[in-house]
This record gives structure tokens, C-alpha cells and sequence, in this order.
């Protein structure tokens, strides 16, 4: 099956910043793919190179199969939400969603019932003839998304756009955008630095730093299974345990994740450790403990019944939640015992 997007060997350079490095990326037709990252990550530059807004200092990319280099921005079968959504302030609602379709030279009234049929589409019927200043955050970003769509791009590509967002319309607008994607079927391109956002949302993930991937895989996968102590500690919170400490533990010399839900509190086995300090969380209590001179982080159910700071505990977790990192290090500085 050909990808929707590939990007080959792909490299951009700006002087001595290598902001994208040697890339290799598959992007299957009709996938929610989020590129996942901290800021100076590579991940917009990505994108922006799928829009053709930059073009590879080395390496291409192909769009369904064909190559992208020469095909500027415009003839791109792509759009872009845009964090500040960049819509035109001197036309209407549905003048902003219609005016892809007059750039193409779509007639008046064609371009506008279709307009209309997208602004049903993103639940803002009746809203064509006001002023996008008279809209709240959320409505803009369904006009932006609706004028990304009008011209049925293969490929939507979105640059944090829910980044203006308060939190709790951040999180409706995740499931309606989910729920848009699967309804249409297109392929979306997803670049956030929340990785809330990209796990709840997305089907793949890549998580990238320095302008490399370090890791592709499903949300589970990423969560689950990391690979470095890089996206163990990026994607959500995780105890990243030594490799001195971890041979102890299993016999084999390695970085490992342990998340901190997977550790229990029990009354008889496990591992003794001391409570350093406890928080209230609401539903959730987050315990720290000193466990053979590292700390470990917990998070229990609010009603656990805790020691006092400096008294020991028992702690616990299932062998399979102790995940072995294979590619970091451990012969370097960092990991010497």
C-alpha cells in the first residue's frame, strides 16, 4: 500500500542546526499521526516540509507516491490548521471556509453551499454570516478546520492547533477532532508538544528530539514499552530506574521505566522503601519514596493509607511493569555503577 506521506533520508539544515536529521518516516493513508516533541524537536519543520513551506537540504518526501520536490505549496494535495488559526478578519465565517474554492476558481454559488455543508460538517450551522472576531476560540478553530477541508486535501496537517485552547474546550475539541478524522477517513498530521493530546488522539505516534525519531509506535506502545529514558520521562511521568539498581533487581544491566501507577503499596514481599513526602491529588495520591538511595514515585488511590515521612513502606509491581530500555547506554559516564 503506497503511504500517504514518506519521508526518505530526509534532512533541513539551517546553517550549522541540523533541525530535521536524516529522517525516516511512513505515514499510512487515513492515519491520526501525531509528531510528538519538545520545542527545537524537528517536529513543525516536519511539517512544514510536507506543506512545502521548507524544502529538504537533503533527502525528499513523497505524497502518495509522489515525490514532493518540485511541486510547490499551493499544488499540494495538503492543508494546514494553523495554531492561530489565520483566518481573515475583513470576510465572513463563510467566506473564510469558501475562499479556498474561489482561489480555485469554483463559482459563487457552488463554492458557498458547499462552505455551508462544512460548516455543518465541524457543528457550526448558522454561523456563515458573522465576523470571526464575534466567535470564541473554539468556533475559530472549527472555521480554520473547516476551511482546511473544504478543498478535500488527502492530507490535514495541524500545527498545535488546540494550543490557545483552555483546557477543558482543549479536551472536547481532542474528541471532536478524533471523531471528525475517523468520519472522513483522510489522513491527519498532528504536531503537539502535549503528550496528553497525542496519546488520547492519535493512532501512531512519533516522538522526536534533537531532529531525530525516537521512537514510532502506537500509544500504548510508546507509553508501555519506551525505548529510551528519553521518551520514558517525556511521555507522561515515569521512574527511570539505573542500570546499577536495575541489575540488582533482575540480573541484567539495563535502563528501565517503571511507571508510577504500576507501583503498589503492600503489606508483605516487595521491596522496603521510606516515604519521603506525600501529595493530594483528588482522586490520586502521589508518594515519593527513597527506595535503596533513588526515589520512586507512586500513585495511589486517595485513601491509601500511608506511613509518616521517614517511616518504611512496602512497595510492589509486576514483573512486566519493570520495562528494560535497550538503546540508552550503559558502559558511558551515565551508566557506570
Amino acid at each position: 500500500m503506497t503511504s500517504a506521506v514518506r519521508f526518505k533520508n530526509v534532512c533541513r539544515h539551517f546553517g550549522a542546526i541540523r533541525a530535521v536529521d536524516g529522517l525516516n518516516l511512513e505515514i499510512a493513508p487515513g492515519e491520526f499521526f501525531a509528531l510528538l516533541g519538545p520545542s527545537g524537536s524537528g517536529k513543525t519543520t516536519s511539517l512544514r516540509l510536507i506543506a512545502g513551506f521548507e524544502r529538504p537540504t537533503a533527502g525528499h518526501i513523497e505524497i502518495f507516491g509522489e515525490r514532493a520536490d518540485a511541486i510547490p505549496p499551493y499544488r499540494r494535495n495538503v492543508n494546514t490548521v494553523f495554531q492561530d488559526y489565520a483566518l481573515f478578519p475583513h470576510l465572513s465565517v463563510l467566506e473564510n471556509v469558501a475562499y479556498g474554492l474561489k482561489m480555485k476558481g469554483v463559482a459563487k454559488k457552488q463554492r458557498l453551499a458547499r462552505a455551508e455543508e462544512l460548516l455543518e460538517l465541524v457543528q457550526l450551522p448558522g454561523y456563515g454570516d458573522r465576523s470571526p472576531a464575534k466567535l470564541s476560540g473554539g468556533q475559530r478553530q472549527r472555521v480554520a478546520l473547516a476551511r482546511a477541508l473544504v478543498n478535500e486535501p488527502k492530507v490535514l496537517l495541524l500545527d498545535e492547533p488546540l494550543g490557545a485552547l483552555d483546557l477543558k474546550l482543549r479536551e472536547q475539541m481532542q474528541e471532536e477532532l478524533k471523531s471528525l478524522q475517523k468520519r472522513l477517513a483522510i489522513t491527519f498530521v498532528f504536531v503537539t508538544h502535549d503528550q496528553g493530546e497525542a496519546l488520547s488522539m492519535a493512532d501512531r505516534i512519533a516522538v522526536f528530539n534533537e531532529g531525530k525519531i525516537m521512537q514510532v509506535g502506537t500509544p500504548e506502545e510508546i507509553y508501555r514499552a519506551p525505548r529510551s529514558r528519553f521518551v520514558a520521562d517525556f511521555v507522561g511521568s515515569s521512574n527511570v530506574l539505573p542500570p546499577d539498581l536495575v541489575e540488582r533487581l533482575t540480573g541484567t544491566r539495563a535502563w528501565a521505566s517503571l511507571r508510577p501507577e504500576a507501583v503498589r503499596l503492600v503489606s508483605r514481599g516487595g521491596h522496603s522503601a521510606t516515604l519521603v513526602s506525600s501529595s493530594f491529588l483528588g482522586a490520586q495520591r502521589r508518594a515519593v519514596f527513597d527506595f535503596d538511595g533513588f526515589q520512586i514515585t507512586a500513585l495511589l488511590a486517595a485513601d491509601a493509607k500511608l506511613p509518616e515521612p521517614g517511616k518504611t513502606a512496602r512497595l510492589a509491581w509486576g514483573e512486566s511493569d519493570l520495562h528494560l530500555m535497550e538503546d540508552e547506554p550503559v558502559d558511558g559516564p551515565e551508566g557506570a555503577a
